[in-house]
């Protein structure tokens, strides 16, 4: 691949490119339209837990559309720009699309798979209480699980002050028979669970345009990308650095609140689609060369 990228022969603004600039500022403005009305698109089009029953079928890919504020959009679509408009002026349209919802929906895919081993060891406690109402495990639940309940969650908060309640009374009266206690616990966890679940939601292009910035270094690897438009490093050594970065955050849970294995789920399918493209490539060059022959 060449390593330069000559502006003349390319379009600055190739059709898929402008096409996705202006359907994400679309969703963004509906967006803030419908909050006003109190409906919340970010719930309705943005990425659940797959086992939830928040999940809708059509979020894989509406997720990639929507975003928590204005900077989140513009960043994500400056990077879509700069680094998507070479990548489809060299492939083409249709190539590049197919790579943009590729590598979006697997950033998806690869984000609730790590959260569902994060998730695992709480949610499985749950479940042996409500399948086994007994102390011992209702004991477990409390010891292995952290409530994140706000007082703005409608029915659920008032079922967990329900339950502290009865938790406490418990607490200052041992010896009491437990039935109450176990009762109230098997009504809050069982509509706990299914809140639980629908907790996580994931937004924004990001994953897509963790993809595109691969693509970028594997196809210029030797361009320059200025850092905070000053510092230049190469494309390649910027794309592993940080690959890197996102991987040591989200190992360590650092900037907690951004999807850092879904980035990293976008860089590993682009590379993974790369690969195939290319062996693709090579093959149908070696058959049209033993054919010439």
């Amino acid at each position: 691949m060449s390593d330069n990228i000559r502006i003349g022969s390319f379009r600055i603004l190739p059709p898929v490119v402008k096409n996705l600039l202006i359907l994400n500022a679309l969703f963004f403005l509906l967006k803030i339209v419908l909050w006003k009305i109190n409906i919340d698109l970010d719930a309705l089009l943005g990425l659940h837990y797959f086992g939830a029953t928040d999940f809708h079928v059509w979020q894989p890919l509406t997720y990639m559309f929507m975003h928590n504020d204005f900077g989140h959009l513009f960043f994500n679509m400056f990077a879509l720009w700069m680094f998507g408009a070479p990548i489809e002026n060299m492939w083409g349209t249709k190539k590049f699309l197919i790579f943009y919802f590729i590598t979006g929906i697997g950033a998806g895919l690869a984000h609730y798979l790590i959260l569902s081993f994060q998730m695992l060891p709480e949610l499985s406690v749950i479940n042996t209480f409500l399948d086994t109402p007994t102390m011992d495990n209702l004991s477990a639940v409390i010891q292995n699980h952290t409530f994140q309940i706000s007082e703005y969650s409608g029915r659920i908060y008032s079922d967990f002050i329900t339950f502290r309640s009865s938790l406490d009374h418990y607490q200052q009266f041992p010896n009491q028979n437990d039935t109450l206690l176990l009762n109230d616990a098997t009504v809050f966890l069982s509509e706990y669970r299914s809140y639980f679940l629908n907790l996580p939601n994931i937004i924004g292009a990001s994953g897509s345009v963790f993809g595109l910035l691969l693509a970028f270094g594997m196809s210029f690897p030797n361009s320059r990308i200025y850092l905070y438009f000053l510092i230049p490093i190469k494309a390649k050594w910027f794309v592993i650095a940080y690959g890197a970065l996102e991987l040591f955050y989200g190992v360590t849970g650092t900037q907690d609140g951004v999807g850092h294995f879904a980035h990293l789920g976008g860089m590993l399918f682009g590379f993974i689609l790369i690969l195939i493209w290319r062996k693709q490539e090579r093959n149908r060059q070696n058959r049209n060369q033993e054919y010439y022959y």
